[in-house]
């Protein structure tokens, strides 16, 4: 169990600091709307890693996704993350000085934001695959209590995580006072870049993969 915790912890402090589009939503937010409204986006963040973890492990077992269900997933998830991407490009900047408590609709669109940013992100999915690979070459077949320990893995890593992210969103609101909404304007801009490029990481894999693959057997 404690081989579990401490791989658990190693990779989550390495996933929580590899920086991208939610890593910049994130302390944006914090930022222009509080604390609680960057917590509630991490919440968001770390329900779609359960998901993801959830689908790669459980998913693929009993569902079999053809190719064309996987292009059309990729065409709506890339376009979703370019319309966000347009949206923190475009996006009036505004920075709650007096720190007010969202209300819960506004939390729950945080929650939905940051589910959503990550859910549609390839690169996020590559990540947690790396992982589970890692997890399985760390806790062979045959291992006592196997699934135990590799529950107990990834629910380490999603704590920490989930901390991490914590961490950045109290540090981000402290910052709120000294930073002009101009600063902010450029994050969003920076984040919204993010998101678009992430897209269009999408597109180009699905254009590679299953437009112009070569034909089984050829």
């Amino acid at each position: 169990m404690i081989k579990a915790i401490v791989s658990g912890i190693g990779f989550g402090l390495v996933l929580t600091f590899i920086t991208g589009p939610v890593f910049f939503a994130l302390i944006k937010t914090s930022i222009e709307k509080g604390f609680h409204a960057g917590i509630s986006l991490a919440l968001g963040v770390v329900c779609s890693d359960v998901v993801f973890v959830g689908a790669i492990l459980f998913g693929s077992q009993y569902i079999d996704v053809s190719d064309h269900t996987k292009v059309i997933a990729g065409v709506v998830g890339s376009a979703i993350l370019f319309a966000l991407g347009l949206y923190y490009m475009f996006k009036k900047s505004d920075i709650n000085y007096e720190n007010k408590v969202p209300s819960s609709a506004d939390r729950f669109g945080y929650v939905l934001k940051g589910f959503l940013m990550c859910i549609f992100n390839p690169t996020l999915l590559f990540h947690w695959t790396v992982v589970i690979g890692a997890a399985s070459t760390t806790f062979l077949v045959g291992t006592p209590h196997r699934s135990f320990h590799i529950a107990i893995m990834f629910l380490t890593i999603l704590v920490i995580q989930f901390g991490m992210d914590t961490l950045k969103a109290f540090y981000a609101n402290k910052l709120r006072d000294r930073i002009s909404v101009k600063f902010i304007h450029r994050l969003n801009e920076v984040a919204g870049i993010a998101l678009i490029i992430a897209s269009l990481v999408l597109i180009d894999k699905l254009v590679t993969h299953f437009v112009f693959a070569a034909p089984v057997g050829s």
